[in-house]
């Protein structure tokens, strides 16, 4: 308990310091002259912005409440500084989270868990915002999937904690789940079926319509998944799945006809040759490159539904001018200024689709459950 009570008044101290914080994200979005940004002129924009369940739990630190509020209290300066000019929509992993639930409570199914996770992490996002200046108001999402779909038959989704390779084998074997690799590690993948149908919408547009000083928190986790009965397809019921975050906020980005999604990670946008002394990151590309050279393709259960989840936005939006971003969750207000992260738009009309940032250099390899995109 007092280690505990300790670890609140640290958060507190943390978030006193919130002014100063947004002050240096400002002036990191006025230190250079973005060549590709395609914010409009000033105009506010409406934006998704995706962050990954990792981002709330930092490496080498246990999934604690604790440690998730310290990182949520980070990361409330950066989207404020968003929230003060444009019109945003968040949307949230909950891997790790959901992944821990699941080790605590056997008996319970993924929908059930992936809603006790949305609950959780809608919490500590809100607190943290609230305590930045921000009104959040999380929304218990359902999203409708095919539960007999072929994600069914070969599960991608990554979930809960890192294993070695012994350790791995004997969960799999006396717990009968699905392991894959994950780097040089092992994790338990479970279904990650489309998200077809996002049922709390019309909540959403209700809220960006009638109160522009409230930032919404939709589709954790991708939503929890649910399908029609058949017989009677006004009947829901829970499906055994994690839907993927990223496509799920692609989705919700089209639907709200939003001007941008962004992406945010925690290892920048998207790079060539990555960890090697030739690496170059893209400052923007079209989706017909990123598709051509198989951008993210080496990372299936990670970079590789962003890169995905960009592309599809830019081709579903019925809008004219929409773009994506995937970029480090710390450059979120230089990112909207296109100076820093990959930009995703059809209109990269020079070097064959691409345009490489000037004067960068790859950055150093570290260990990641959410590595950057390879091209």
């Amino acid at each position: 308990m007092i280690a505990h009570q300790r670890a609140l008044i640290r958060i507190s101290k943390a978030r006193c310091s919130f002014s100063t914080k947004t002050g240096a994200v400002a002036d990191l979005a006025s230190k250079s002259t973005p060549t590709s940004s395609p914010t409009q002129n000033g105009k506010k924009l409406r934006l998704v912005v995706a962050v990954g369940g990792n981002a709330l739990q930092r490496r080498g630190e246990r999934l604690t409440i604790e440690n998730m509020l310290k990182a949520a209290s980070d990361m409330a300066p950066v989207l404020a500084e968003l929230a003060k000019t444009h019109e945003l929509v968040l949307t949230h992993g909950n891997g790790p989270q959901v992944g821990e639930l699941a080790l605590e409570r056997a008996a319970a199914t993924f929908d059930v868990l992936g809603a006790e996770s949305c609950g959780q992490i809608g919490y500590v996002l809100s607190q943290s915002l609230a305590s930045a200046g921000v009104t959040a108001v999380p929304i218990l999402t359902q999203v409708v999937v095919d539960q007999y779909s072929e994600a069914f038959k070969d599960p991608t989704k990554y979930v809960g904690p890192i294993y070695g390779k012994v350790e791995a084998q004997a969960l799999q074997q006396s717990l009968g789940w699905t392991i894959k690799p994950d780097g040089e590690y092992f994790r338990r993948v479970v279904p990650s079926p489309l998200p077809l149908e996002i049922l709390q919408l019309d909540a959403v547009k209700t809220l960006l319509e009638h109160n522009h000083k409230v930032l919404p928190i939709v589709c954790g986790g991708g939503g929890v998944p649910v399908a029609r009965v058949p017989a009677c397809p006004t009947t829901l019921q829970g499906v055994e799945a994690v839907i993927d975050k990223d496509a799920c906020g692609a989705k919700l980005a089209v639907e709200l006809e939003a001007d941008g999604y962004i992406i945010l990670t925690d290892g920048g946008g998207i790079w060539e040759n990555f960890g090697k002394p030739e690496a170059r990151e893209m400052e923007a590309a079209t989706p017909e490159y990123l598709r051509g050279t198989g951008a993210g393709k080496k990372y299936p259960g990670s970079m590789g539904p962003k890169v995905q989840a960009a592309i599809d936005f830019v081709e579903k939006s019925k809008k004219s001018g929409v773009w994506s971003a995937i970029g480090d969750l710390k450059d979120a207000a230089a990112i909207v200024e296109g100076k820093e992260g990959t930009y995703i738009k059809e209109d990269v009309k020079e070097g064959g689709g691409v345009i490489w940032r000037s004067g960068r250099s790859g950055p150093p390899r570290k260990e990641s459950h959410d590595p950057p995109a390879r091209a």
